[in-house]
């Protein structure tokens, strides 16, 4: 995500602190290479020219450019008006004065209306919200079956009908569903075209007219750029939307659509999409991305991810363990089925102030590849030598290897791995990495 864009206003600020004080020449020609950057990323030259001038603006001032760290200046203005064009503030979803709240997907065909359905429903479970699925998208083959089944697999509920009942049938009769079985919101998937077209259009507005939604999201590919940003733009004239979901948001190296869609329609992105798994469906947070496009990670998402599948008793047993010296393959294995929950390595990396260079270096799938391998390897072990890692000899290596199909030196290196963890965990239980901090300050 950002990918190119990062790596280019990151080379930006390497030149500019590099030269200690900064002129007015050094400004412009910092901001002819981010408008350039931005342009790479297909951002809206309209966003890309009141961007560039602002920051001109707020960068020629005296206060910046004579300071003694005139960079770090620059840094947090570019911050602070990424912020501003990625949206300013978080936007939240708006719930109707009495229950059941009303939410209504829309979007064309392909764009992940129907997953997205499913995802915003877990989501909101895991907020302490009662959603019912609709399947209200009679148009295209198997997309009810397809709400029906991800319901099941997520133990959400969905109100279905058969093909041939009209959309707006099937919207007014799970509205009355909803408040049947004390739903708090009612998620609406609505058909799709390939195109935008008037008999899309009035049936949409035919659903708002008659359950009046507090919320109208539009699901959008993120991948598609500036075409994102027209999609927009017409649905919000025909039926008023109130919010955005941009998926495939993992996949976009660029970030045209998220750093245009905003300042061009007027309409929030509220959330995005950062994966096919079903929990992959972030809050969207501006300043949040904005602090991910400068490299600077981003630690609190990161923190409310592991909040969410990191048990608190178990998180207690591990310290306690860390802190005995008792660590051993089998919590190894426990830990690593944890950080598998949270998303790809690289993902996590990214989030990490500092790493999020490191994280583009790794090789596609090379991170899930190498947690594969590694949970092979530990699985193939017996109990005891899970617990007593250092019973394990030159025989018990290779029927390791041949078990989980690696090879005996990948028993080898895991093994090696293992042993400085525990002895960096042994430094820090006995104070010793307590004293090296203290010396360090």
């Amino acid at each position: 995500m950002f990918d190119l864009l990062s790596e280019k206003i990151g080379n930006i600020f390497k030149k500019l602190s590099s030269k200690g004080g900064l002129t007015e020449k050094d400004v412009d020609e910092a901001l002819r290479q981010v408008r350039l950057a931005l342009l790479e990323a297909d951002v809206n030259l309209k966003v890309v020219k009141e961007f560039t001038a602002k920051l001109r603006e707020r960068v020629l001032t005296q206060e910046v450019l004579k300071s003694l760290t005139p960079t770090q200046h620059v840094v947090k203005i570019v911050h602070e008006e990424l912020t501003v064009i990625l949206g300013g503030g978080q936007s939240t979803l708006i719930p109707a004065g009495r229950p059941p709240s009303v939410l209504m997907l829309v979007g064309l065909q392909g764009s992940g209306k129907t997953t997205t359905a499913a995802k915003l429903g877990l989501h909101m479970r895991r907020s302490g919200q009662a959603p019912l699925l609709v399947a209200a998208d009679t148009r295209r083959p198997a997309a009810i079956d397809q709400l029906v089944i991800l319901g099941k697999q997520l133990d959400l509920p969905v109100y279905a009908e058969d093909q041939k009942s009209k959309p707006t049938d099937i919207c007014a009769h799970a509205l009355d569903r909803a408040r049947e079985t004390a739903s708090t919101w009612v998620i609406l998937d609505t058909q799709g075209r390939l195109h935008i077209d008037e008999a899309l259009m009035k049936e949409l507005q035919d659903i708002k007219r008659l359950l009046q939604p507090t919320e109208i999201l539009l699901v959008v590919d993120a991948m598609t750029g500036q075409e994102a940003v027209r999609v927009a733009e017409e649905f919000h004239t025909k039926v008023g939307l109130t919010g955005l979901i941009l998926t495939k948001m993992d996949g976009d190296a660029r970030g045209g659509a998220a750093l245009s869609i905003k300042s061009v329609t007027g309409v929030p992105i509220k959330f995005v999409g950062m994966g096919e798994k079903v929990d992959a469906l972030e809050a969207y947070y501006p300043d949040r991305m904005a602090s991910r496009i400068l490299g600077m990670g981003d630690m609190l998402t990161l923190i409310e991810k592991a909040e969410k599948v990191v048990d608190e008793k178990w998180a207690k047993d591990m310290e306690k363990k860390i802190r005995t010296s008792s660590f051993t393959f089998e919590d190894f294995l426990e830990q690593l089925q944890q950080v598998k929950k949270m998303g790809s390595i690289g993902h996590l990396m990214e989030m990490i102030p500092g790493l999020g260079s490191m994280a583009k270096k790794l090789p596609e799938g090379m991170d899930e590849k190498q947690l594969k391998k590694v949970e092979a390897i530990v699985r193939s072990m017996t109990t005891q030598e899970r617990r007593h890692p250092d019973i394990i000899d030159g025989s018990r290596r290779r029927r390791i290897a041949k078990g989980s199909g690696t090879t005996s030196q990948d028993v080898n290196q895991l093994l090696n791995q293992f042993r400085q963890v525990q002895k960096l965990m042994k430094q820090l239980d006995s104070g010793k990495a307590k004293r090296l901090m203290q010396g360090m300050k």
